[in-house]
């Protein structure tokens, strides 16, 4: 066998560098070539299998039963609730007045927000009312679409899980108990036919435009482009139904006047049983009218709900508690008078503090609401018949003080608003600047809860007079203004 010389191997060697360099080069060409291919290839991919665009949001049916199911609640709040509590506190003579005017009140404010106080509250986006969209029910009620031959249910435009109907509904319910709150100041001495007209005018000047200011984009919503000072937060009705009602309620109890042997002669409340009942149902009343002010049934929901039933357990506890040590018995009469208060002050707070802050607000405002019941009327001598202005004027006041100190972004309330980042620190315990609005928009409303009331009752007093005569006063508003009693034993 001959072995191949070196210049064989050479040769062989050469041949093989260059073979090998020539197919590295076609090597190098293909896949330059497939480098080249492959972002079309990936762009047709992706192409193929894009996500769609995402539907737009539709009526969700848990949702939807969870803010009608908080509707029933909060209209419970009003009948039993509200007239129970407050019927119990009165003279046995004025217990069906009291009754009287809360049923009342229920049906006369239904109307009304129906045909046009639902749309001066939150039709539109001006500054400072709403417009007439939803005037009569229109662009809310069901319609029936003869082109697709099916009927029309419209959903919010706002919150489109929920129906319109749904929302017009919910929102007629605080609607009906605001004005139910200022009876308390007046009780035992108004006349009822007065008392009527007065409620159609402060729901129209004082309601329908504070729940616009807040709630409709108005100047006090918290993110609009309207807002002054930014704007605040109130979750359920802090500024909206108790400062407006509390307010209200003393420049009522201050013009009306004082009951006839106030100061001078015993009127303990004639049946605490009621009050009591009443109390505990607008506990349970409440977590309709705040935990429902999520608007859905969400993680939102449940966060507004335990820090609803922490901050009224703090201060009814308080508020026993101070009795306690102060008088050295606690009454059932201070422990439901705390309960409601607690209520109150975590109403515009809900949805935007955790539980433990809750229970730091009850706190607080057990002490505070029971010194405004005690010795700050008792220094300045008027006449608060059931303590409207000492609970809900001074502890929603101090509940929207609160909201501006312990509100915070971790409860994702503030996520879904428009133009603000959802990051953005809101208490100032988060080193935000809320506060600033919340002061503001609690000035806002004390003024003109005040002003307008003050104007109302002066036109009334002028046109149709105020209170009943002395002797119907005597025999007590069952009998004068409705001919019936509350008890009768035979």
């Amino acid at each position: 066998m001959n072995v191949p010389s070196r210049r064989a191997w050479a040769v062989l060697l050469s041949s093989g560098i260059v073979a090998a360099w020539s197919f590295g080069q076609a090597s190098s060409g293909y896949a330059d070539k497939a480098q080249e291919s492959k972002p079309a290839q990936t762009a047709s991919a992706q192409a193929a299998t894009a996500t769609p665009p995402a539907e737009p949001p539709k009526l969700d049916t848990g949702n939807n039963a969870w803010v009608l199911t908080s509707s029933a609640l909060v209209l419970m709040m009003t009948g039993p609730g509200l007239a129970l509590f407050y019927s119990g506190l009165v003279r046995k003579k004025n217990v069906l007045g009291v009754m009287m005017q809360c049923v009342f009140l229920m049906a006369l404010m239904t109307l009304l927000w129906a045909i046009y106080g639902y749309s001066l509250a939150f039709g539109g986006k001006a500054p400072l009312l709403g417009n007439l969209d939803y005037l009569f029910m229109n662009n809310i009620s069901p319609t029936w679409n003869p082109t697709a031959n099916e009927a029309v249910i419209p959903t919010h435009p706002d919150y489109p899980t929920i129906s319109g109907m749904t929302h017009m509904l919910f929102q007629g319910m605080f609607f009906i108990i605001t004005p139910a709150l200022i009876c308390g100041a007046f009780a035992e001495r108004m006349k009822f036919s007065t008392m009527v007209v007065f409620m159609i005018l402060w729901g129209t000047l004082v309601y329908c435009p504070l729940a616009h200011w807040v709630w409709g984009g108005g100047i006090l919503s918290y993110g609009s482009e309207n807002a002054i000072l930014g704007g605040a937060l109130d979750f359920a009705g802090g500024t909206v139904v108790h400062i407006s009602s509390g307010v209200s309620a003393l420049i009522c109890a201050l013009v009306i006047g004082k009951r006839i042997g106030f100061g001078s002669q015993p009127m303990p409340p004639h049946n605490l049983t009621y009050t009591a009942i009443g109390a505990t149902m607008l506990w349970v009343g409440w977590f309709g009218f705040n935990a429902g002010s999520a608007l859905d049934a969400s993680g939102l929901a449940a966060s507004a709900f335990c820090a609803t039933h922490f901050a009224a357990a703090a201060a009814g506890l308080t508020w026993a508690c101070t009795e306690w040590i102060l008088r050295g018995k606690p009454t059932l009469l201070g422990t439901c008078s705390g309960v409601v208060a607690g209520l109150v002050c975590i109403t515009p707070a809900a949805g935007y503090v955790t539980p433990m802050w809750a229970l730091v607000m009850g706190v607080a405002v057990g002490v505070v609401c029971f010194w405004s019941c005690t010795y700050l009327k008792g220094q300045f001598k008027y006449d608060d018949s059931l303590d409207a202005f000492g609970v809900h004027g001074v502890g929603g006041t101090l509940g929207a003080i609160l909201t501006g100190i312990f509100a915070t972004r971790a409860t994702g309330a503030t996520a879904s608003i428009a133009g603000i980042p959802k990051d953005t620190p809101l208490g100032l315990l988060e080193g935000g600047r809320l506060i600033v609005g919340q002061i503001a928009a609690v000035a806002v409303t004390w003024g003109l809860a005040a002003l307008a009331t003050l104007v109302i009752l002066k036109v009334l007093d002028a046109v149709m007079g105020l209170r009943v005569s002395e002797q119907d006063e005597i025999q007590g508003l069952d009998l004068s203004q409705h001919g019936e009693e509350g008890y009768i034993f035979i």
